[in-house]
C-alpha cells in the first residue's frame, strides 16, 4: 500500500529544518552504500554536528508520528534515524531496492520506506520517485512538507535531477504488522469506520467495525 501523507511538516516547520541542514555539510551518498548499491546511488547525504541532527531527528520524527494517516498506515514498531538526501545536476538513484535489515541501536527489519520531501516540485527538475510495481511504474514529486510510505519490498529508483537541488528526509520504519496486504485491511477498516462517525455517528456497523479492526489487530500484530 503507498500512501501519500500530506502536511507532515508546515512551511515554517520546513524552513527551520532547511537552516539547520546550512550548518551542516553534504558528503557522497556512496560511501554508506552496499556493494550492489555503489553503482546506481549518486546522491549526497547531509553530516552536521550531534546538536544539529538531534534537533532534525526530534523534529521530522515527531511531526511523522503524530500524522493521524501514518498512525493508521504504519503501525510503527521502531524506526531507523532520518537521512537527509541531496540530488543535485545528474544526482538520481537507480534501481533499488531497500535493505531488508538496518541496524542502529539494534536490528530492525525494514517493512515500511518513506520520503519527506523538504523541496517545493518547482525548484528542481527530474528527481521523481519512481515505483516499478508489478512491471508498471508510478512517479512521485510532492510538494514540501509531504511524505510518503510504501511497502520496503518495492523495487524503485530516484530519477536524476537536470536541474535545481531535491532534499528529501528517509527513514525505514518496522511494523507492528509485518504484512503490507494486513496494513491495508486495517486501514481500510480505520477509513471506514471514521466516515461512520463523521456522517452517521456512532452506529452499530462502526462497533462492528471497530470490533473487526480491533480484533485483526489483536490477530496479527507482532510486539
Amino acid at each position: 500500500m503507498i500512501t501519500k501523507l500530506p502536511q507532515v511538516l508546515s512551511e515554517k516547520q520546513v524552513a527551520s529544518i532547511i537552516q539547520l541542514i546550512e550548518h551542516g555539510s553534504f558528503t557522497s551518498g556512496k560511501d554508506t552504500a552496499g556493494w550492489h548499491a555503489k553503482a546506481v546511488k549518486n546522491n549526497l547525504q547531509w553530516q552536521g554536528e550531534s546538536e544539529l541532527t538531534e534537533q532534525i531527528q526530534t523534529g521530522i520524527q515527531g511531526a511523522l508520528t503524530q500524522h493521524p494517516q501514518f498512525t493508521s498506515a504504519a503501525y510503527a514498531k521502531s524506526m531507523m534515524p532520518f537521512i537527509i538526501s541531496e540530488s543535485t545536476l545528474g544526482g538520481g538513484y537507480g534501481n533499488h531496492i531497500d535493505d531488508a535489515l538496518m541496524v542502529n541501536e539494534t536490528v530492525l527489519r525494514t517493512d515500511i520506506s518513506c520520503t519527506l520531501f523538504l523541496t517545493p516540485p518547482q525548484d528542481y527538475e527530474g528527481g521523481e520517485l519512481v515505483m516499478n510495481l508489478s512491471g508498471m511504474e508510478m512517479a512521485f514529486k510532492l510538494n514540501a512538507g509531504d511524505a510518503i510510505i510504501y511497502p520496503s519490498t518495492t523495487l524503485h529508483r530516484v530519477n536524476p535531477v537536470t536541474s535545481g537541488s531535491r532534499k528529501v528526509a528517509l527513514t525505514w520504519i518496522e511494523s507492528h504488522i509485518p504484512q503490507a496486504s494486513q496494513r491495508e485491511i486495517l486501514s481500510d477498516l480505520d477509513c471506514a469506520r471514521k466516515d461512520i462517525m463523521e456522517y452517521h455517528g456512532k452506529t452499530d456497523a462502526f462497533d462492528r467495525i471497530t470490533k473487526t479492526h480491533a480484533n485483526l489487530l489483536r490477530q496479527w500484530a507482532m510486539t
